[in-house]
């Protein structure tokens, strides 16, 4: 005699109590485009994010690269830096941006030299605020100019009263030699006053038809002014 359970009735013995697992529903068209969307937003999102971090970066780097000086091509002097190839037509990019950047027209090869200055004989910074010898002889040219170009604008409240020597102008003693005096304040003599109350200084030392152009490699501190602090305002 066999029982009957009730509410078995129907049911295959092979089943048993175990369920299939509900099937993970698909997404519809509507939701498969949303995905497909937002998959190509994020696609663009970080292109367009690259592409603006790689102009930021090289516009910094070009900015820092050309902000000062040349930063190739150099050869030092003592504490001034000869640049033989500054107006040269073959001169590195970085060279032509620095020019360009100024607006200068820099001296060609077979024109003459360009030296500039940013630090005194015993390697220190030149400060607007402190005073400076600047003095001795130069290379043989023809003709030379010595300016204060400065690394920034020149301060607006001060009047522009010089900004450089020329050969045919400064005073000399016997000897030919001369002496110049770099200073916030009046000098006797060849006074060059200073573009700013404080800040970083640039002396530009430019020999016109010189020998000198064609064998840099020559010149010795000697041959060059030199450049000696006198004191700083406190």
């Amino acid at each position: 005699m066999s029982l009957a359970i009730p509410g078995s009735a129907g049911r295959s013995p092979a089943a048993g109590d175990a369920r299939p697992a509900p099937k993970p529903r698909s997404l519809g068209g509507a939701g498969r485009l949303v995905a497909r969307a937002w998959r190509k937003s994020s696609v663009a999102g970080l292109a367009i994010y690259a592409l603006a971090l790689g102009g930021v970066l090289g516009l910094a780097s070009a900015d820092w690269a050309t902000r000062g000086g040349y930063p190739f091509g150099g050869v030092r002097i003592g504490a001034w830096t000869a640049w033989p190839r500054a107006g040269a037509a073959q001169s590195d990019p970085y060279t032509r941006a620095v020019n360009a950047r100024r607006g200068e027209i820099p001296l060609a090869v077979g024109e003459g030299l360009l030296l500039t200055a940013s630090v005194d004989d015993q390697g220190q910074a030149l400060d607007a605020a402190c005073s400076y010898r600047i003095g001795g002889g130069t290379p043989p040219a023809r003709a030379w100019t010595l300016t204060v170009a400065g690394r920034g604008p020149r301060d607006p409240g001060r009047p522009a009263v010089r900004e450089g020597f020329t050969s045919t102008e400064i005073l000399r003693s016997a000897d030919g030699r001369f002496a110049l005096v770099l200073a916030p304040e009046v000098q006797p003599g060849n006074w060059l006053p200073s573009p700013r109350d404080s800040g970083p200084v640039r002396l530009a030392l430019r020999l016109y038809d010189t020998p000198a152009a064609a064998s840099v490699g020559s010149l010795d501190r000697d041959s060059v002014p030199a450049i000696t602090r006198l004191g700083c305002a406190s």
